[in-house]
């Protein structure tokens, strides 16, 4: 069989862009994007990125540059996913919630040829552009100053600025004379994509959230994003026709691959500009939404959500919204206060180096026979691998073995597969050592259930460790939001004189309607509530409430601020028996504090 070759006929590369191609044949007069009073059909969707990647190379755009945007879930958002690698270059979509200095540090680092602005964030893009251009001006008088580890220290052009208007109504705001439509307009519809000859050509630069260091760039190929966008509308058993809303902003891994996944299917997909309950309740409703995709956040908003946002999703006889969910793991009691109003959740675990999601909990039948509460724990494990992954494990990283499958016994989550980046952008000493012996270290913890089911516990520099006792944050945390009046719940180290570290949790309550005192919940209250469901060494020795907990762009809690700030609090060693009253209960306390140095043996 060594005489059998490739060739055009038995071999093509692998890129996501030969769903929009398929999708445009197959289903040409299907709607393919809805937003608002705007609706095109695959066909159109297909002309129009041609269109606009004619207009891409036309601007002297070649193979492998970077074109960079900054938009919420639009058309134009949605349409460049296919359009800019249908140009030869490498779209780079860049968080709406980021501020104009992270902004240009990331145009700066990823030397973006071209850079398209929604309307709504002009301002903040010319914020950018003018530290660029004062940072070269800068450089060339000889002030360097200083720069992070993997900035180039030369000036650069600034990228070739577009607007894109509101498609719907359009505003006339401008940086510059360019703008999307007029780009979609005036390219050749006869334009012929690029034909990607390689599959590890890249295909997306996305950067990393930065709360604990700088943002690095993740680059992923198109063999890559092929395989990870099937495996999975596969694993989370997206069928045919699916209406999808864009609940996950698209700049977060590519809208974990469902904007190429999406036109795999044939569906629609309803964009939103905004993830306000209102929004998100009437487009269900309006365009029969069948699946979205979200982190536990957006929970918060539909349950929290007044009676006038809300419209009915519980029909007789329709199927639950499918929600895929990740970001961070969300409690077992959050789960069932999401279902319960219409939706069904699949919880899956990624970040950005994978792609999106590389473990999803596929649901067993014979869980459906358990009580509720039962089915929400094991709905809130991360699961196993998507398809794309060869292999996944949980490793103690100083002997690289495998940890025991007995759901107890912690060891960092490592994987390896086709999912997996292709590397930093410009750090090869980061990349080198994501990719240590053979596998890409995750940097979060967790164990192996006996039915092989991975559970994350932490990330890595968020274990507590008192007394040689190592306490999961996710862990308090689980119970906390199972109190009746926590809406958001953060656990974090904080110094104790005698353990070294002890729990400290950062709550922000449900509003109360109800001012009575005895409505009103305090520190006391929040230990006591812990004191009867964990044990004593878990149990957080001071409980700070604040308004809202502090979060990054992609909606996730910045522990790395809390841990700032609760490096400040002190325990005294003397703290619990101060409380007791009786000489019965500081005696009671001072056996617990025996008991526990025994078992932190």
């Amino acid at each position: 069989m060594d005489n059998l070759q490739k060739c055009e006929a038995n071999y093509t590369a692998l890129t996501p862009l030969t769903f929009l191609s398929r999708a445009s044949a197959c289903y040409a007069n299907r709607a393919s994007v809805i937003h608002e009073g705007t609706t095109f059909t695959w066909a159109q969707t297909y002309d129009r990125c041609r269109r606009l990647a004619s207009s891409l190379r036309a601007l002297n755009i070649a193979r492998t540059d970077v074109v960079s945007v900054l938009a919420p879930n639009i058309p134009a958002m949605y349409e460049m996913h296919f359009a800019v690698p249908m140009a030869g270059a490498v779209l780079n979509t860049i968080n709406t919630r980021l501020d104009a200095k992270n902004i240009a540090t990331i145009l700066r680092h990823s030397e973006a040829k071209v850079f398209f602005v929604d309307y709504e964030y002009v301002s903040k893009a010319r914020d950018a552009l003018r530290m660029l251009m004062d940072d070269n001006n800068s450089q060339q008088k000889g002030n360097n100053g200083a720069k992070p580890t993997n900035q180039q220290h030369r000036a650069f052009s600034l990228p070739l600025v577009i607007v894109i208007d509101d498609i719907n109504s359009p505003t006339g705001i401008r940086l510059g004379e360019l703008e999307y439509e007029q780009m979609v307009r005036h390219g050749n519809p006869n334009y012929v994509p690029e034909i990607i000859q390689d599959e590890w050509t890249p295909i997306a630069l996305n950067y990393t959230s930065g709360t604990t260091s700088e943002p690095k760039g993740v680059v992923y190929s198109h063999r890559g994003a092929y395989l990870s966008t099937l495996s999975l509308i596969l694993g989370w058993e997206m069928g045919s026709e699916p209406v999808y809303l864009w609940t996950l902003p698209m700049f977060h891994c590519n809208g974990w691959t469902f904007t190429w996944g999406v036109a795999a299917r044939g569906g629609t997909n309803v964009c939103l500009r905004t993830t306000a309950a209102r929004d998100i309740y009437r487009n269900i409703v309006l365009h029969n939404v069948t699946h979205m995709c979200c982190a536990p956040i957006v929970f918060n908003i539909l349950i929290e959500a007044k009676a006038s946002e809300r419209r009915e999703i519980r029909l007789k006889g329709k199927p639950p919204v499918e929600i895929l969910t990740g970001g961070a793991p969300p409690p077992a009691s959050m789960l069932e206060q999401i279902e319960s109003l219409g939706f069904h959740v699949t919880h899956a675990y990624g970040l950005t180096e994978a792609t999106g999601p590389a473990l999803v909990c596929e649901w067993q039948k014979k869980w459906n026979m358990l009580p509720q509460q039962e089915q929400a724990e094991l709905k809130a494990r991360q699961g196993v691998s998507v398809l794309t992954m060869a292999d996944v494990d949980v490793k103690n990283l100083e002997t690289m073995e495998s940890v025991a499958k007995d759901g107890k016994t912690m060891g960092e989550i490592v994987l390896k597969g086709s999912g997996i980046m292709m590397g930093y952008y410009k750090d090869d000493e980061a990349s080198s050592k994501a990719f240590g012996n053979g596998w890409f270290r995750t940097g979060d913890v967790g164990v192996i259930h006996p039915d092989g089911y991975l559970e994350i516990k932490d990330r890595s520099k968020d274990v507590i460790i008192s007394g040689g006792e190592n306490i999961s944050s996710v862990e308090v945390e689980s119970l906390l939001y199972k109190h009746p009046r926590v809406l958001e719940a953060a656990v974090v180290a904080m110094p104790h004189p005698r353990w070294g570290e002890s729990p400290c949790a950062f709550i922000a309550l449900k509003k109360n309607n109800n001012s009575s005192p005895k409505n009103q919940v305090t520190e006391s209250d929040i230990i006591a509530y812990c004191r009867k469901n964990l044990p004593h060494f878990m149990v957080p020795k001071v409980v700070k409430f604040m308004e809202e907990l502090p979060k990054t762009s992609t909606g996730k809690v910045q522990k790395f601020e809390l841990r700032l700030m609760a490096k400040s609090f002190v325990v005294s060693d003397n703290l619990q028996s101060k409380k007791k009253s009786s000489s019965s209960q500081v005696g009671q306390n001072s056996i617990d504090q025996q008991l526990l140095a025994m078992s932190r043996l």
